[in-house]
């Protein structure tokens, strides 16, 4: 096939653009001709909230990527609809996140789809986005309405699309893939000499984007719950702060946890990954409210346990009690399993169980349920 990916990717940042990368490199792997199409401007400056959009690492090697779509601006949306309408793809996949693209990627499927011959299947990471606004009711039916049919990486997300879409086109849910391409897992005394830690502590990592859904004041009051029953239990928090950073330095402090917290405020590069990951010994994502995580397919990579909150589809993900936890959000449950975690030494049970659910999490299901799709338009 002739396959266009519409969304973010190189120079922008961030897991989402590794995801379309990764899934570009896949499609291209069995044979078929593919470009990812990005964005000129994905957000103005006043609505992004981090230090940078780009990345500094390199173009990834063997991808077609061409700068495009300007997210504001409706002449854009025109020309590329009109471009792709005539490179006449046979899918068109618009990786959709939130409302804010949903005009822009709406325009430009319903002139692709006039040449008579490309599908637009969409692939919704979030149908309803983690801090909803009144753009979501306004917007997001117009982009459901221009797709011919949906791949959703969790079936709660499936769920969320339904609410949308009132027309029952084909849809189906396929699983986060394993990130596999951040090198090779180093040992626990390797990464934690790289990071400049005491191996001989256990840590626990919160890793990615801090923002209020992802619960990380959860995660440290139940820190605080379990400070004297863990004495060598540390907390890494690897990410850039979207939110102030104070109201949480103000919280370890009230805690009694500046000793036994570190804090590295800033965007984690690629090759810095398998660091943070191989000096800890359990992944935490204590979230609010959730659809799926890249972080859980890293920690899958790394076959590193988890420690998730049970909302979205982080609980189909990470089965509880047997590769890690799925408890409720809520700190006293977190605090709970975090005690029987270390106290109980679960990390080499845990362990094994992942090894072998990890083989499910292939980037070439993510391409047939995209085919399957396709099948039935």
């Amino acid at each position: 096939m002739k396959v266009v990916i519409l969304g973010t990717s190189w120079p922008y940042r961030g897991g989402l653009a590794t995801f379309n990368e990764r899934l570009a490199k896949q499609f291209v792997s069995e044979g078929h001709e593919v470009e990812l199409w990005t964005f000129t401007l994905q957000y103005p400056s006043f609505l992004f909230p981090g230090k940078t959009q780009y990345t500094d690492e390199p173009a990834p090697e063997g991808l077609l990527i061409r700068r495009e779509l300007n997210s504001c601006n409706p002449f854009s949306w025109l020309r590329v609809g009109n471009a792709i309408k005539k490179a006449a793809p046979d899918l068109l996949i618009c990786c959709y996140w939130m409302s804010f693209f949903a005009p822009a990627y709406g325009l430009v499927s319903r002139m692709a789809r006039k040449n008579g011959k490309t599908k637009c299947v969409a692939l919704v990471h979030n149908m309803i986005p983690h801090e909803p606004s009144i753009l979501d009711k306004l917007f997001a039916p117009y982009f459901v309405k221009s797709q011919d049919g949906f791949v959703a990486l969790s079936e709660s997300v499936v769920n969320d699309i339904e609410k949308v879409e009132s027309f029952k086109r084909p849809k189906t849910f396929s699983p986060h893939p394993i990130y596999d391409h951040y090198g090779e897992r180093m040992t626990k005394d390797e990464a934690c000499e790289a990071l400049g830690l005491d191996a001989d502590k256990d840590y626990m990592l919160f890793f990615g984007l801090v923002r209020a859904y992802k619960g990380l004041d959860l995660l440290l009051e139940a820190f605080g719950e379990v400070k004297e029953a863990l004495p060598n239990l540390r907390l890494i928090i690897a990410g850039e702060f979207y939110e102030d950073e104070a109201k949480y330095r103000t919280q370890i402090a009230q805690l009694g946890l500046e000793e036994r917290v570190i804090v590295r405020n800033e965007f984690v590069p690629d090759g810095d990954l398998r660091k943070y990951f191989g000096a800890s010994d359990l992944v935490v994502q204590p979230y609010k409210t959730a659809t799926q995580s890249g972080v859980t397919q890293v920690a899958f990579h790394f076959e590193k346990p988890m420690l998730v909150t049970n909302v979205g589809g982080l609980g189909e993900i990470v089965h509880d009690g047997k590769m890690g936890y799925a408890c409720a959000p809520e700190a006293k449950a977190i605090a709970a399993d975090l005690k029987d975690y270390f106290e109980n030494k679960r990390q080499k049970a845990f362990t094994a169980y992942l090894q072998k659910e990890k083989t499910k999490y292939a980037w070439s299901n993510m391409t047939k349920a995209f085919e399957k799709i396709l099948s039935q338009c």
